[in-house]
């Protein structure tokens, strides 16, 4: 149960490993160790992260169970928290990793771990909102809230950098991967294509919640290639055209005139890949703008219903999607911005880094 206090034991292992240095590796290195996986390099990788994730993980554990205004006991954060326990347990009482048959088993194991967390960023979302509601809503933040946002920032750039070391460790077994992939990381991703099937993804949810969506027009090179880890770009640009397509559909609505369309522009530049979104959506006003990167703001009328069980992705309602964008930019250098006139659209600009570049850790 969520309620229940941690053993006692557990909690004091949690405690020791949390204050334990983590150690960083660069994409490069990632993409260098990973390009001919053999079974030395895999079970090398196996050892490292068999030291490496407890660290990591019983960090987020701590910081779940010290955060302000009472929203470390939420029942959506002690759940997580327990998914972290449990998680840095696993890890924990899985013997040392010496051969293939222990790596394999290992391997097996994180995959599961990944798996558990699969709804962290919604779960923590939903105690984020059971806190605004104790509070009275977002107008009436006390003092200090900022907080929050800050722990909120760092926790899920940890599980991004957390679920980057599963995964990559984990794709490295497949059999027969793409050409060009390693790991996660396809060192020949065309941006045109994941706009592409990131845009029909997000309109298939316009579709759903209100019978009609605005076409999506996409601008660029189609045989413009870089390396990127293809899963986070999609996330980005489905967050992004999501949120246009909605700002487009409820202007237009009730109107006589034709929706216009959402444009996407990708441009090769010599330092980076930007990737602009723009629409007509009537904008964002300027009272708000400077809150869209916060966890506790959103755009969206009616958010989801507290007492429902939200598994599928909505329209809208958490405000959650413009800030961790942000933060899987960020996580491999680049950056996210917004841009508003309001009364006519919004433009997002999503700076990409060109991957393999930088020996800098990542986090």
């Amino acid at each position: 149960m969520a309620s229940e206090p941690v053993a006692r034991a557990v909690a004091e292992e949690v405690a020791r490993w949390g204050a334990m240095r983590q150690t960083g590796v660069s994409l490069r290195y990632m993409m260098e160790f990973g390009a001919r996986p053999t079974e030395r390099t895999l079970l090398l990788a196996a050892q490292f992260l068999h030291k490496e994730l407890p660290i990591r993980i019983a960090r987020r554990a701590l910081d779940l169970e010290s955060l302000p205004f009472g929203l470390s006991k939420k029942p959506a954060i002690l759940k997580v928290r327990d998914w972290y326990v449990d998680s840095f347990r696993d890890i924990r009482s899985f013997p040392e990793v010496r051969n293939k048959e222990d790596e394999l088993a290992f391997t097996q194991m994180i995959k599961m771990i990944r798996v558990r967390h699969t709804n962290v960023v919604p779960t923590i979302a939903l105690g984020v909102q059971q806190l605004k509601k104790d509070l009275g809503g977002p107008k009436a933040f006390p003092p200090g809230i900022d907080e929050i946002h800050q722990f909120l920032d760092r926790f899920y750039m940890s599980r991004i950098g957390i679920r980057m070391l599963i995964g990559q460790h984990v794709a490295l077994h497949d059999p027969d991967p793409e050409p060009g992939v390693i790991g996660l990381i396809n060192t020949k991703m065309s941006p045109m294509t994941v706009a592409r099937i990131a845009s029909e993804d997000a309109r298939a949810i316009c579709m759903r919640e209100y019978g009609s969506a605005p076409d999506v027009d996409i601008y660029g090179d189609p045989d413009f290639t870089f390396p990127y880890v293809t899963p986070h770009l999609h996330l980005m640009v489905f967050e992004l055209v999501k949120n246009s397509l909605r700002a487009v559909q409820e202007r237009y609505m009730n109107s006589d005139k034709h929706a216009p369309p959402v444009r996407i522009i990708v441009a090769d530049g010599a330092e980076d890949v930007t990737i602009k979104i723009s629409d007509e959506g009537g904008g964002i006003p300027r009272s708000g703008l400077s809150r869209i990167f916060t966890y506790l703001y959103s755009t969206a009328e009616n958010p989801p219903d507290l007492d429902e069980h939200n598994e599928g992705v909505t329209m809208a309602g958490y405000g959650y999607g413009i800030p961790i964008s942000r933060l899987y930019a960020r996580y491999f250098g680049g950056d996210l911005q917004i841009i508003s006139m309001e009364g006519y659209g919004t433009d997002a600009y999503l700076h990409l880094s060109r991957l393999g570049d930088s020996e800098e850790p990542l986090p």
